[in-house]
């Protein structure tokens, strides 16, 4: 059986790819990425095949989300697109920013290929195509640490391929390396696979050739940007920075999210709740209350030691001491997602909130209460009751 793992495959050149391998009669194509495909960006002619065939698990890469792979072992070609970034001046990237670049672009790419690479390092044919990019073969400021995160993915996959050819192996890592990418979401005008197949279908060809890089349009275009950057890689660089100055953008390629509670006596409920939350966003504020009399309660631990115990929690990026109303905190961190429980939904209090945030862009995200060990128990079980 023919199973391939496509690694940032809800768009783009990763849905055309999931496709294209299922004309190819592949029986079952893994989907692993941030959010899940979108039937409506697939073309009607597979939909049958892509319900069958198709699998998907969400995968946050910036949290270092690795689950999957214990899960996904009997593959025989691995596709990896993932990759983010955005037009801006170092300066103006948060610092969030900077290290999910490195994280999802770069580190989550190398780990993937870490992990698989008893299949690459083998007789057996295995095919491996990974999404580099033309900014980590050349100069691309204001595009700094995406391009770095890139050459630095697109110098790794060129020593292990020269390891590969050294120790007799065949099998090697297809470094796709595209300029602008017309039909994907990171061209900024959404998913029109149409466009993106020619591509696809020549990335596939010369992964299953096993060759080690592929540029797009390079005899038409980016022969003559290469030879460029290397004749004079300054005032190729300068006219660059000058080229995408009017493609700057300034919203953070960043998720906020934020949540409250008193974690006292901090249980699996808790650490479940945070994880959950981070799950959905890429940096997670957590208030913590300075007591439980917001809830009638009285707290056990005293605030500093909790603000410190949900501090170390990994899934955690800050902690401040909680507002006394959760949309007090967005006029300071402008969240993007509000994290409650879902016996909140309906209730005077976050029908205020949903009326709050309306014109907002925040979504209040309700999870639905889960069986655990819960606070109550613990103070139940201290009192002696």
């Amino acid at each position: 059986m023919r199973k391939a793992l496509i690694v940032g495959g809800n768009s783009g050149i990763g849905l055309a790819a999931a496709l294209r391998l299922l004309d190819r009669k592949y029986d079952h194509v893994y989907i692993v990425g941030k959010e899940e495909p979108k039937l409506r960006d697939v073309d009607e002619r597979y939909w049958t095949d892509f319900s069958k065939k198709v699998s998907f698990e969400k995968t946050n890469f910036a949290n270092e989300n690795y689950g999957f792979l214990d899960r996904i072992s009997d593959i025989d070609t691995l596709i990896i697109t993932a990759g983010f970034g955005r037009v801006a001046a170092l300066e103006d990237l948060q610092e969030t920013e900077v290290r999910n670049l490195i994280k999802v672009n770069m580190q989550s790419c190398i780990q993937v290929l870490r992990h698989y690479y008893h299949k690459i390092k083998s007789e057996t044919p295995f095919y491996c195509a990974v999404m580099g990019s033309i900014a980590g073969h050349v100069a691309s400021p204001l595009f700094s640490v995406y391009g770095a995160t890139k050459a630095g993915l697109c110098a790794f996959i060129e020593n292990v391929n020269i390891e590969l050819a050294h120790d007799g192996y065949r099998n090697r890592i297809l470094d796709v390396s595209p300029g602008s990418l017309k039909g994907t979401n990171f061209d900024g005008a959404g998913n029109r696979l149409e466009q993106v197949y020619p591509v696809v279908d020549t990335m596939l060809e010369k992964m299953f050739a096993s060759e080690m890089r592929y540029i797009p349009d390079y005899e038409t275009v980016y022969r003559n940007v290469i030879d460029r950057y290397h004749a004079d890689a300054v005032k190729f660089g300068i006219e660059s920075y000058d080229y995408k100055i009017p493609r700057i953008t300034n919203k953070p390629q960043v998720v906020v999210g934020y949540l409250s509670g008193t974690f006292d006596l901090f249980h699996i409920g808790h650490l479940n709740l945070l994880r959950r939350a981070k799950e959905h966003c890429d940096y997670l504020v957590v208030g913590v209350h300075r007591s439980g009399a917001w809830k009638g309660k009285e707290t056990y631990i005293s605030f500093e030691e909790r603000a410190e115990i949900v501090r170390n929690i990994r899934y955690v990026d800050r902690v401040i001491e909680s507002y006394p109303e959760d949309c007090d905190a967005w006029n300071e961190l402008h969240y993007d997602k509000l994290f409650v429980g879902g016996d909140y939904k309906g209730s005077e209090r976050f029908n205020r909130y949903e009326a709050f945030f309306a014109d907002k862009d925040v979504e209040i995200v309700y999870f639905p209460y889960t069986q655990s060990t819960s606070s109550t128990q613990l103070r139940n079980a201290i009192s002696g009751k």
